[in-house]
Parts: structure tokens; sequence; C-alpha cells
């Protein structure tokens, strides 16, 4: 068995998509850069390794920070999405356009809640022959109770449906190039990157940190984009659900031929006793059923409308500094 190729020096670009960031970007900014510059101290990586920004259609002055920083350190760049297109495309038109530029990219949000340290644990799996490294939380001690419940019952859920996942990872990760071509090769429009990765394959590995609380600025992913990316998840992924429903419209085609027989039996041996709420129960259970599984399926219809359509994921307005 030969021995895993040696790794020197790679250049590093972290991926930043950012969304409304005025408050926290320049405190973080300011904390990749020093990260960065620890790597490189450490004869980790390239002196010409960089920072790169998405701006994904920011209100406020998220964009103008973004063009502050690039004019001040030509190691800080920045991309500006046309439009919002939602925080994986944004993700995803960095990786994109860092691709083929850099060794190695590290993805993570632009909140400081992620421990940026780890980023250091990250380069050294690389050099140590991975191609995909996880940040995974090794607890949730800063979070709400509901909050931990329903991100553990998300990822539960998940598998449950399988998809592919690993557990307590969100978008934290480091991907070498050849994950990064590999990912490329993906073109669905529905994006669920935490179930596309590990269908990237390649020798992967985990490296655990604690989350933090958010520096500064409010949080701008609420329960309903949370319930809405685990959906997103689930039908972009998995069929389970569709035929979760294909079994349960057999089971109860089968309870409904005994239900026949029995009323056809009752009616000829006149026991059939006549039941206005009995009727009703079943009318409605059914119709809530049937409407339910049409609800599933119209989703899936829904996500073919949109891929058929082959319509761009992000179209990048502007730009700063030289990727």
């Amino acid at each position: 068995m030969e021995d895993a190729p040696v790794r020197e020096k790679p250049v590093l670009y972290i991926v930043v998509p950012c969304y409304n960031e005025e408050s926290v970007l320049p405190v973080t900014a300011r904390l990749f850069l020093l990260e960065l510059e620890y790597l490189v101290s450490t004869g980790k990586i390239s002196t010409g390794s960089k920072i790169c920004f998405v701006n994904d259609g920011s209100s406020d002055s998220t964009w103008s920070i973004i063009c502050s920083l690039s004019s001040s350190d030509v190691r800080y760049v920045g991309l500006s999405l046309s439009r919002n297109r939602g925080h994986q495309n944004a993700l995803l038109a960095g990786l994109m356009e860092v691709r083929g530029k850099c060794d190695i990219c590290v993805s993570m949000d632009c909140d400081g809640q992620d421990d940026i340290s780890a980023c250091r644990r990250m380069v050294d799996e690389y050099l140590s022959g991975s191609d995909v490294v996880y940040g995974v939380r090794s607890k949730r001690e800063t979070d709400t109770t509901f909050k931990r419940l329903t991100a553990q019952g998300f990822y539960r859920l998940l598998e449950l449906m399988g998809v592919e996942i690993v557990y307590n990872h969100a978008d934290y990760r480091l991907l070498s190039s050849r994950a990064l071509d590999g990912l490329a090769e993906f073109g669905e429009v529905n994006l669920f990157l935490r179930g596309l990765v590990p269908l990237v394959g390649f020798t992967s590995s985990t490296v655990e940190y604690e989350r933090s609380e958010r520096i500064a600025g409010e949080s701008h992913y609420p329960l309903s984009k949370m319930l809405g990316l685990a959906f997103d998840g689930i039908t972009s992924l998995s069929i389970k659900p569709i035929r979760t429903l294909s079994f349960a419209g057999v089971l109860f085609s089968v309870l409904g031929l005994v239900g026949f027989i029995w009323a056809v039996v009752a009616f000829f041996t006149g026991q059939a006793i006549s039941g206005w709420a009995s009727t009703v129960c079943f009318v409605c259970f059914f119709g809530g059923l049937q409407l339910f599984a049409l609800g599933i399926i119209g989703e899936y219809v829904g996500k073919i409308y949109l891929e058929v359509k082959n319509r761009p994921r992000y179209i990048i307005a502007e730009r700063t500094g030289e990727l």
C-alpha cells in the first residue's frame, strides 16, 4: 500500500457568505485575517492565501465594508451577488469562484460563532491526507433547549429519510481542490450542501469544536428557515417520503377493502347501523391524508420544475480584488 502524498504549504481560501452583517463583519474579518497570518507564520499554508467574502444581496452596508477591507489589504477579496439567493447559493458561489485558484478552502459563517482556530486542525488533517474535513460541534450548551431538541431532531429525521449527513455538522468544512472539482459536477438547483458534500466521496475526517455565542447582531436563520432547509434536504436527496406514502396507500387500501367487506356482510345480515359521526370521521381522516400526500408529491414535482428550467444558481454583480 502506497503512503499518502506529502502535502506542503497549500494555498488556502477562507470563504465567508455574508447577509446583512454590518455589525459583526468588521470584528470577524480581523479574526479571519489573524488566523490566516498564524497559519502562514507556522508554515502550514502559502503566503498567497486569502479570505473571500460573498455578499448575498445585503440591504445594509455589508458590501461597502467588504470593499473597504479589500482596499486596505489584498488578502481580502469580495464577491457580490446580483440579488439575495440564500445562504446555500451564496456559499456555493464562493466555493465555485475560488475553485482552481486554491489548493484548499474552508467555509464558515460570518457571525464568529464557529471556532476559527479549528482551521488549524482542519489544515493538519488535510496535510495528513484528508480531502474533506468536517467541523463537528462537540456539544450544544450555548443553544436553548428548544433549539437543541429541534436541531437534534433535524439530523435524526434526515438520517431516517436516508439522507447521508454528518451529525452536528453545518457548513464549517475544509475541501481540497479535487473535492471542489467533484462538487462542481453536481448541477442541481435545489441545494443542500450538507448532504451533497458526503456524496462527493474522497478521504474525509472530522474536527470537533465548540460553538460560541454570536459576536454581534442577530441570527438570520430563524425556525422557519431551519424547517425549510430540513425539508429541502429531505426532498432534494431522498425519495423515502414518496415511498412511505405508497406503503401507506397500500395499507389503507387493504383496510378499506376489509371495511367494505364488513359493510356488505352487515347489510345483508341486517346488522347495519347508520352513523353520521363515524362517516364524517372517516371522510375527514382520509381527506386529510390525501391532501397531505398530494402536498408531498407536489413538493417533488415543484423541485423537478425548478431543475428542468436550469436557471443559474447565482449571478455575480461585482468583484473586489483579485482571487
